[in-house]
């Protein structure tokens, strides 16, 4: 892949792709704080994953006016179909994926897309095991299986990844609107990180400050997602 070229670091559009699926109490409070994070140009994407709690109710009445494109899915298609969605719909130099669920914090969008501006970067990675930002203490077997995913992602592509799991991922607009994925539900993650790799796209990793949720707060991957993750794993990496 030759390099990309370099972006104005005073005027970029950055798309803010928000997939959300039964996030009624946190929607609106993360897309405040979207808008007030440090990025000037912003265009605001909310792909609703036919909620079932109201989200999509909550969204046509009170935050679709606060946003630029909001998109609504007639039958649930997971993470992977909504970002499919939200990324078919951005227009920016650069795009961020932005759970909705407040793991995540906007505030963190200019250390996430300055290797972009200043390193030729084509991927970012926000890894919350790299660096000395606060992460809230959680799930150790989660970790288990996030570091052994990482580790069978690394050994595919060649990487060295620390957290190829995280939610937060930043691209080149150009770069992951020019890939052809398939995956529905959390595959997004191994499926987008295998095939950038193969297209020899420049990656960094930057330290970010991670603050999960637990299940009863409203946490949703589980054991059936691992495994899918597992499989797509094998079928990009490989087949």
């Amino acid at each position: 892949m030759p390099p990309s070229p370099r972006l104005d670091p005073d005027d970029f559009l950055l798309s803010v792709v928000i997939p959300c699926f039964n996030e009624r109490q946190t929607l609106r409070t993360i897309v405040e704080r979207v808008m007030a994070s440090p990025i000037s140009r912003k265009e605001i994407i909310v792909v609703d994953d036919a909620s079932t709690d109201g989200t999509a109710e909550l969204l046509r009445a009170e935050v679709a006016p606060m946003v630029d494109k909001a998109i609504y899915h007639p039958a649930n298609l997971g993470k992977g179909g909504a970002m499919r969605s939200g990324i078919a719909a951005s227009t920016g130099d650069i795009v961020v994926v932005q759970d909705a669920d407040l793991e995540y914090d906007p505030q963190e969008y200019p250390k996430l897309v300055e290797p972009i501006l200043r390193h030729n970067a084509d991927v970012v990675y926000g890894s919350r095991f790299q660096g000395g930002e606060m992460h809230r203490v959680l799930f150790f077997w989660h970790m288990v299986a996030n570091r052994l995913l990482t580790l069978l992602s690394n050994a595919i592509t060649n990487l060295n990844l620390s957290d190829m799991e995280t939610g937060a991922k930043v691209f080149r607009g150009n770069v992951i609107r020019a890939l052809e994925l398939r995956e529905d539900r959390f595959g997004f993650d191994p499926e987008v990180t295998i095939k950038l790799a193969r297209r020899r796209c420049v990656f960094y990793e930057v330290g970010i400050s991670y603050r999960g949720r637990t299940y009863s707060e409203g946490k949703k991957i589980g054991v059936r997602d691992g495994l899918r993750a597992l499989y797509c794993l094998a079928r990009y990496g490989f087949f």
